[in-house]
């Protein structure tokens, strides 16, 4: 059997590496060896399957301890990450109320979330809505001084941590996969911008491809490092239903933005307002839910231009057209239409839907 290591954190790096280990088994370990992990990594493999709780192959790879933990804490320190734990100072103290708090967690960057956390989530098919929204509301809520986490996927992750940088804020994103690893891969600036002022984290070793698992063990630490949740456009079998759920469960504030009731897209946040989440429409109002008084938020955009105006007033409240649509709307011929909505989709203030429709960014 290799060497067991004396040093606590060499020995969470070490349980967190064994296959069909994780912490829910380290659990039951401490309940039946107490805190010393090198207790339950001396135990042999017979004594190991008695303990309730830990399945035959988790006793077995805890026993045999084939994970090169020295070789993990050097890659790691070669790539210039840091290896938090619980006996850290700044270890998020929020996390310790899971049921099955991390053992360990892979960071990149500045520093860890504080108590001053909201998750704004959704989906990575979002609509231009919907990243805009995610943009703004992240925006807000870093001017006004929390983190805002997020899990770095396309769509409304990537806005939501896009928005806090641009409000000058901190953001931190949780990852389902090894540290080492970037995906989607269009987010390596992003996420080299995130890490110069929050963190990337993950619970997972170097090299730990995602899979259907680890993205469900991701969201828990998405809702358990934050005050509040905040769900932007997701289907009901979206992952950020998941994340609501752990956030409920932990007691934790979950809201929800309304959007268009024809739109699968809002179907998710319109099934947790109707189970009790909050509807919010701003970041002052999700402050407001955490008892904080919001800041106004500065426009952005600029006003359309007078000779866009005629066109763009029938694209509000999401509506779409198409040339035909359009010229009836705006009471003009179907070929002037056509060539209003390609000459705006050209400058980026529409955006063509798969459908063939367009509708505002």
């Amino acid at each position: 059997m290799p060497p067991i290591p004396q040093d606590l954190l060499a020995q969470r790096v070490l349980l967190n590496g064994l296959t069909g280990v994780g912490p829910v088994t380290v659990r039951r370990l401490r309940e039946a060896f107490g805190p010393d992990l090198a207790r339950a990594l001396e135990t042999p493999v017979e004594r190991l399957r008695q303990v309730r709780g830990v399945s035959a192959a988790a006793a077995r790879a805890v026993a045999e301890c084939r994970f090169d933990w020295r070789r993990e804490l050097n890659e790691a320190a070669a790539r210039g990450y840091r290896i938090a734990s619980p006996e850290d100072a700044d270890w998020p103290a929020e996390l310790s109320r899971l049921w099955d708090p991390p053992l360990l967690l892979y960071m990149e960057g500045a520093a860890l979330p504080d108590a001053r956390a909201v998750a704004v989530i959704g989906s990575r098919r979002c609509t231009p809505y919907g990243a805009g929204l995610a943009r703004a509301f992240a925006r807000d809520l870093a001017r006004a001084g929390w983190w805002v986490v997020s899990g770095l996927a396309r769509g409304v992750d990537a806005a939501a941590h896009e928005g806090a940088l641009e409000g000058g804020g901190r953001t931190a994103a949780v990852l389902g996969h090894g540290l080492d690893l970037t995906y989607p891969p269009e987010a390596a600036p992003l996420r080299r911008r995130m890490a110069e002022s929050g963190c990337v984290l993950s619970e997972f070793p170097l090299g730990r491809p995602a899979d259907r698992q680890s993205f469900p063990q991701r969201n828990r630490i998405v809702a358990g490092l934050t005050r509040a949740v905040v769900v932007i456009e997701t289907d009901v079998d979206g992952g950020s239903m998941i994340t609501a759920r752990f956030a409920a469960d932990l007691g934790r504030t979950v809201c929800a933005v309304p959007g268009r009731a024809d739109s699968p897209s809002s179907r998710g946040c319109h099934t947790l307002i109707r189970d009790g989440a909050v509807l919010v429409s701003s970041a002052d109002e999700v402050l407001e839910e955490l008892g904080e008084r919001g800041v106004q938020p500065e426009l952005t955009l600029p006003e359309d231009p007078p000779e866009h105006a005629r066109w763009l007033r029938h694209f509000g409240g999401g509506t779409a057209h198409d040339a035909d649509t359009l010229s009836e709307a705006a009471r003009c011929p179907t070929p002037e239409a056509a060539v209003m909505l390609t000459l705006l989709e050209i400058r980026g203030v529409l955006r063509r839907r798969p459908d063939g429709r367009h509708e505002r960014v």
